[in-house]
C-alpha cells in the first residue's frame, strides 16, 4: 500500500491552503455554468448553520483542528468560515457542471 502524502508541508498554512486549492476550483466551475450569484445566494442562506453548528462542535471538542493559522473570527478559525463556502459552492459548481443552466436533459 502507498503511503499517504505529508499534506502539512506548509505548516500552520495546510487547511488554509487546502480550502483556497478546492475554493479555486469551486470559483472555477461556478465561473464556468455562471453560477457564481447563485451559489453565492446558497451559501449566504446557509453560513448562519453552519456556522452554529461548527461553533458547537469546536467547543464540545468533537474536532481540533491542527496545522492552521490561528486566527479567529467570531470564535471559530478562518480556515473554517472558508470551508463553509467552499463545500456548498463545489456542491454547487458539481450540480451545475453536470446538469447545466437548469435544463434536465430531455429533449
Amino acid at each position: 500500500m502507498a503511503p499517504t502524502p505529508d499534506i502539512g508541508v506548509f505548516g500552520r498554512y495546510t487547511y488554509l491552503v487546502t480550502e483556497l486549492f478546492w475554493g479555486a476550483i469551486a470559483v472555477f466551475l461556478l465561473r464556468r455554468e455562471n453560477a457564481l450569484r447563485k451559489a453565492a445566494v446558497t451559501i449566504l442562506a446557509l453560513y448562519p448553520v453552519a456556522y452554529v453548528w461548527d461553533r458547537y462542535t469546536l467547543a464540545v471538542g468533537i474536532f481540533d483542528i491542527k496545522l492552521r493559522t490561528g486566527i479567529d473570527i467570531a470564535g471559530i478559525p478562518l480556515e473554517e468560515h472558508l470551508f463553509m463556502a467552499v463545500v456548498p459552492g463545489l456542491v454547487i459548481g458539481f450540480h451545475e457542471t453536470i446538469f447545466g443552466s437548469g435544463t434536465d436533459g430531455s429533449a
